[in-house]
């Protein structure tokens, strides 16, 4: 299962919006593969009760649509409220804030297991950047009962620099600040374990191209799906979500019925047995994200996912 590829860059609007009724039906930006409703940060503790009534005023005419809905809740509190709204089964899930191991079962012990909610849950406590405790965090996930439940973890980025005292510099990528250093331990200690991770805001509306950088050391890093702040940045993000045909050609070799155990493509050494889910999710990006439009596929391809000829094993003298 990747589900969690169709998240893209998740658009946070704070629950205030007047607009909320035509966002959430994906009337103003139809081109939003996922939202979130923001209860937390993105709003003053004095306009909860506003946020918690517009909620409650659209989720009953919220219509079907192909867009995943979310709500990041503020608190245990927030959820148990949202969860005795008429038409609460509406959207997918919760993003739920400042997960800990002390706190996961306040909040997932409310929801009902006859509802198929998702939850994302956010790493941006200190215990972030605690190896040992995001380890039992880790431990308890495996085996908690609502495993099945979580899409992804989410990286608070902004929250992380806040305790370190720091914002993210203009102009710098976040794997150019200290950040980097956490991050690569959130990926080596869950993504083994098959939690996805997606990666942190990037706050600032003039700097694209530093927005694309980031976006490909995301995926460089083993994170896939962004928090967005703007529409223009779900444009510019999933740009990068696209794959290049060099990269869909070796992944359709690697998943051919027949394909040799390693070979040659493209200059790289193709090893089926260690690059199959490689290859499984590049094959998925290109279904719902597409191949680079200013590189065509090899003509070696007569079908999607077939490979006309069979690819040259390393060590063969053809």
């Amino acid at each position: 299962m990747m589900r969690h590829l169709q998240l893209g860059a998740s658009l946070y609007v704070p629950a205030t919006r007047h607009d909320l009724l035509p966002l959430g039906n994906g009337q103003k930006y139809p081109f939003l593969r996922s939202l979130i409703f923001c209860t937390e940060d993105a709003i003053a503790e004095e306009n909860l009760g506003r946020a918690l009534a517009h909620l409650e005023a659209i989720l009953p005419r919220l219509e079907r649509v192909a867009m995943l809905r979310f709500i990041r809740v503020r608190s245990p509190q927030v959820l148990r409220s949202l969860l005795q709204m008429d038409g609460i089964e509406r959207i997918d899930g919760f993003v739920l804030p400042k997960i800990t191991r002390h706190n996961l079962d306040r909040y997932l012990g409310q929801i009902p297991t006859a509802l198929a909610f998702e939850v994302m849950l956010t790493l941006e406590t200190i215990e972030t950047f605690d190896v040992a405790e995001m380890i039992a965090l880790r431990q308890m996930l495996i085996t908690h009962p609502e495993r099945g439940r979580i899409l992804s973890l989410r990286i608070g980025g902004n929250d992380l620099f806040q305790l370190l005292g720091m914002r993210r510099p203009r102009g710098r990528t976040l794997y150019e600040t200290s950040l980097r250093t956490t991050i690569g331990q959130m990926v080596t200690i869950f993504r083994p374990h098959g939690f996805n991770l997606t990666a942190p805001v990037f706050e600032y509306l003039d700097s694209p191209e530093v927005l694309a950088q980031e976006v490909e050391e995301d995926l460089a890093h083993g994170l896939f799906g962004k928090t967005a702040i703007h529409p223009e940045q779900v444009v510019q993000i999933e740009s990068r979500y696209r794959v290049s045909a060099s990269d869909l050609l070796m992944a359709d070799k690697l998943l051919a019925e027949h394909a040799p155990a390693v070979f040659r493509s493209h200059d790289a050494m193709c090893e089926v047995a260690t690059h199959r889910t490689w290859a499984s999710a590049i094959q998925e990006r290109a279904r719902l994200y597409g191949v680079h439009p200013e590189v065509s596929a090899p003509a070696s391809f007569t079908e999607r996912g077939k490979v006309a000829a069979r690819p040259t094993p390393i060590g063969s003298s053809r």
